[in-house]
C-alpha cells in the first residue's frame, strides 16, 4: 500500500478511516509492492514521440525488473482529437521497439475491454456510486457564472471553480433542471493538506484549498480523464503509477478519488506514484510533439535502430552507471529502479543519441545489421528489394563483401546507401558530390594518369587490396612523391564520387577491374 498523508480535520467524514503520516525515520521514497502492475495508457492524439516511449520504456523496464506485470491500455474518449490511425501507430511503435506487454491491447486480460471508448458503462457505474455516497455532487454553474463570481468577489476572473454548487437544495437544482440545465459532476475535495511520497521526487504536499474540487463527467455524461484514469487504474489493480511531470498537479485529485474508491470496494489500495521529469529539447523548453527530435518515426526514417534509441531514451532521467553511457535491454531490466530515476529534467541531445546509436550499429552480427540495412537501401534506390532473400544473387555477393567495411563507419542506417551505392552501381563514371570534388587539387589529373598507368598491368587475378594498395603507393607516394591524401584522395573521388567512402583498395577489389579502371578514366576525362 502506497505511503499516504492526509490531515483529517475532527469530525470530518469525507475521509474516511485514519491514514498516520510517516515519520522522520521512514524513508521518504517507499518500497515497491511485492507484486508490481504497472501501466502504459498513452491516448491515440498523434504521431508516437519520444516523451511517450520513454515513459513505456520505464514502465516495461521496472515490470521486468521486478518479475511483475505490464498492462497496455488506450485513453481514446477523446472523440475530436483520438484517431484510428494514431492508436495502429502506437501498437507499430512498441512493437518495432520489442516493448511488449503481458496485459491490454490484442493480447487480453482478466480487466478488459481495454480501450476507454469500450468502457462508457463502468465509468457510468461508478460515477453514480460517487454521486450517491456523496463523494461527487451535481454542478450547474457554466464557465461564464465562475467567472462573474470571481470578479465580484475580487478574485482573478481565471481562478477556478468557488464551490458554488457544493450545497444547492433540492428545489435549487429543480430550478436549475427546469431552465434546460444539465449538471456536471465534481469530486468534492476535502479541506485537508494531501501528501505523498513519490517513487522519483520524495514528498510532494498540497495545501488545503489549492486544488478546487473538478469535473469527473461532463454536462453531456461524457466522463472525463479524471474519472476513468483512477477507475481503470483501480481496476486492473495497478500497484504503481509512472508518469510524466506534467500531470504531477492532478495527483492529489486521484489521491482523494482513490480514497473514496476504495471506500466505495471499487479499488483494493492505493497505488505508488512516480513522476518522470520533463524532456527538454533545443534553447531550455520541453520538447514539443511538434518538434522534429521528438518524432519517433523520423528518428526511425533517418536510420536509428531500435536497440540504440532505447538506450539513449533510457538516459533520459536515468543511468546504469556513472561512466557508462551504452547498454542492452538486457542489462537495464537488471538494473533499472525506478527510484533511481532523477528528478531533474533530461536534455535530449540528438548528437549524444547519434553516437550511442552508432555503437549499438557495431555491435550487431554482421548478417542483422545487413538484414536491417536493406530496406533502407531499397528506399534510397541503391538495390532492387527490401528484403535480403529477395535480392539478387550479385547485390547479396556485394552487400557481404562490404559489410565489415561499411558496419564500423555508419551511425546511422540511412548513412549504408551512401556507402554501398558505387560498389554496387555498374557506371563506369559517377558524377562527384560537390564536397568531394573540392578535394580535388590542380595535381588530381596527373595522379590519375600515373594511377590509370600502374593499374593497367595488374591482372584480374591480382586485383586484391593488398596487392592494389602496393601498387598504387608505389606509383604515385613513393616514385610519383606525392603525400597520401593528394595520392589517394582523387582515386577515392573516381571510385565513389564521395569525400568519406569505404576503404579504398577494399572497395577497389569488391567492383573489380574493369569498373575501377572505368572509373578512373571517367573521372579523368571530367577534369
Amino acid at each position: 500500500m502506497a505511503v499516504l498523508f492526509v490531515r483529517v480535520r475532527r469530525g470530518s467524514s469525507l475521509l474516511r478511516g485514519t491514514m498516520e503520516p510517516m515519520t522522520e525515520a521512514e524513508h521518504t521514497k517507499p518500497e515497491l509492492p511485492e507484486n508490481v502492475r504497472v501501466r502504459f495508457c498513452p491516448s491515440p492524439t498523434g504521431i508516437p514521440h519520444v516523451g511517450m516511449v520513454r515513459t513505456a520504456l520505464f514502465n516495461w523496464a521496472e515490470a521486468r525488473h521486478t518479475k511483475g506485470t505490464f498492462v497496455f491500455r488506450i485513453e481514446d474518449t477523446d472523440a475530436q482529437r483520438d484517431s484510428e490511425e494514431s492508436y495502429n501507430q502506437i501498437i507499430e511503435a512498441l512493437n518495432w521497439l520489442g516493448v511488449d506487454w503481458d496485459e491490454g491491447i490484442n493480447v487480453g486480460g482478466p480487466d478488459g475491454p481495454y480501450r476507454q471508448s469500450e468502457r462508457g458503462d463502468i465509468y457510468k457505474d461508478v460515477a453514480a456510486k460517487l454521486l450517491e455516497a456523496g463523494y461527487a455532487y451535481e454542478s450547474f454553474s457554466t464557465p461564464e457564472e465562475i467567472e462573474a463570481r470571481n470578479v465580484a468577489a475580487g478574485r482573478p476572473k481565471a481562478f477556478g471553480y468557488d464551490g458554488y454548487d457544493r450545497n444547492l437544495t433540492e428545489e435549487q437544482k429543480a430550478a436549475f433542471r427546469a431552465e434546460g440545465r444539465k449538471p456536471a459532476l465534481r469530486i468534492r475535495m476535502p479541506d485537508e493538506d494531501v501528501a505523498f511520497d513519490d517513487l522519483i521526487r520524495g514528498r510532494i504536499e498540497f495545501k488545503a484549498g489549492s486544488v478546487p474540487d473538478y469535473v469527473i463527467v461532463r454536462p453531456n455524461g461524457d466522463p472525463l480523464y479524471t474519472l476513468t484514469n483512477p477507475v481503470d487504474d483501480a481496476m486492473m489493480r495497478i500497484n504503481v503509477v509512472l508518469r510524466g511531470e506534467d500531470l504531477l498537479s492532478s495527483t492529489p485529485r486521484q489521491i482523494v478519488l482513490y480514497r473514496y474508491l476504495i471506500e466505495l470496494g471499487v479499488a483494493k489500495e492505493m497505488p505508488l506514484f512516480g513522476h518522470m521529469p520533463y524532456v527538454m529539447g533545443q534553447g531550455n523548453k520541453k520538447l514539443s510533439k511538434r518538434d522534429p527530435e521528438s518524432n519517433l518515426f523520423l528518428h526511425r526514417d533517418n536510420g536509428f535502430i531500435r536497440e540504440g534509441l532505447l538506450n539513449y531514451l533510457a538516459l533520459l532521467g536515468w543511468s546504469i552507471a556513472p561512466d557508462r553511457d551504452v547498454f542492452s535491454m538486457d542489462e537495464m531490466i537488471e538494473k533499472f529502479d525506478v527510484r533511481d530515476v532523477k528528478a531533474n529534467p533530461a536534455r535530449f541531445d540528438i548528437d549524444k543519441a547519434i553516437s550511442i546509436n552508432a555503437e549499438h550499429i557495431r555491435m550487431l552480427e554482421p548478417q542483422d545489421f545487413l538484414n536491417r540495412a536493406v530496406p533502407y537501401l531499397k528506399r534510397d534506390g541503391v538495390v532492387s528489394a527490401d528484403s535480403w532473400d529477395a535480392l539478387t544473387d550479385r547485390e547479396r555477393e556485394i552487400l557481404t563483401a562490404a559489410a565489415p567495411l561499411v558496419q564500423p563507419r555508419v551511425r546511422l542506417l540511412s548513412e549504408v546507401a551512401g556507402m554501398v551505392g558505387s560498389l554496387l552501381s555498374e557506371e563506369g563514371y559517377i558524377e562527384p558530390a560537390a564536397d568531394a570534388k573540392k578535394q580535388l587539387k590542380e595535381s588530381a589529373p596527373e595522379v590519375l594518369d600515373k594511377a590509370i598507368a600502374a593499374l593497367e598491368g595488374v591482372a584480374e587475378d591480382d586485383w586484391k587490396t593488398d596487392n592494389l594498395h602496393e601498387t598504387l603507393n608505389k606509383a604515385l607516394v613513393e616514385e610519383g612523391g606525392y603525400k597520401p591524401r593528394l595520392a589517394f584522395g582523387p582515386v577515392r573521388v573516381a571510385m565513389s564520387g564521395r569525400r568519406v567512402s569505404p576503404p579504398l583498395f577494399e572497395s577497389m577489389e569488391i567492383v573489380g577491374k574493369d569498373v575501377s579502371m572505368a572509373r578512373l578514366k571517367g573521372l579523368r576525362e571530367h577534369l
